[in-house]
């Protein structure tokens, strides 16, 4: 279990960080997940789906449970004043300032469309693969990417124009 651990931890946290927009959230995912998966090893079937699939999809679910409460919080009253101290990515280089952007916009697409980017360009995964995680067609993946991209190059250039 140390071992898959070792091998099986970065990449979880980067999903679930991605995902969830939170160092500390995402910690508790993946900590959660390699929960489930000890719990639930027994119902793991060989040639059903790839382990790694199924450790994805364990994640993205418990992600997904995350998300879900957080719409589900919501404020009784707005607050009062805006916050006035700088950016946080205020005095960054550019290029994580330009990272931080492209965070925030990623956090603002629809969920999926941002679960299909994340599991492609930043795990990494074969659009197969990706397709298998999501539990969708390798078609339907295809085009929650092309929406996905769309919708980043969109949200990016708005960005940009608000900073002009």
């Amino acid at each position: 279990m140390r071992a898959m651990v070792a091998t099986k931890l970065p990449r979880l946290l980067a999903l679930a960080t991605r995902m969830l927009g939170d160092r500390a959230e995402a910690e508790d995912v993946a900590q959660e997940t390699f929960l489930r998966i000890w719990k639930h090893a027994g119902t793991w079937r060989q040639g059903r789906a790839k382990f790694d699939t199924w450790t994805h999809r364990v994640a993205l679910n418990l992600c997904h449970d995350r998300l879900r409460r957080k719409r589900e919080v919501s404020m009784a009253e707005p607050p009062d004043l805006t916050d006035t101290a700088p950016l946080p990515d205020a005095g960054l280089g550019a290029e994580e300032a330009e990272r931080l952007r492209v965070e925030r916009a990623l956090q603002a697409i629809a969920p999926r469309q941002r679960e299909a980017i994340i599991l492609v360009y930043y795990q990494e995964m074969s659009n197969i693969e990706a397709a298998a995680v999501m539990q969708v067609s390798v078609d339907a993946l295809e085009s929650l990417l092309a929406r996905g991209r769309r919708a980043l190059q969109q949200m990016l250039v708005q960005d940009e124009e608000g900073e002009a």
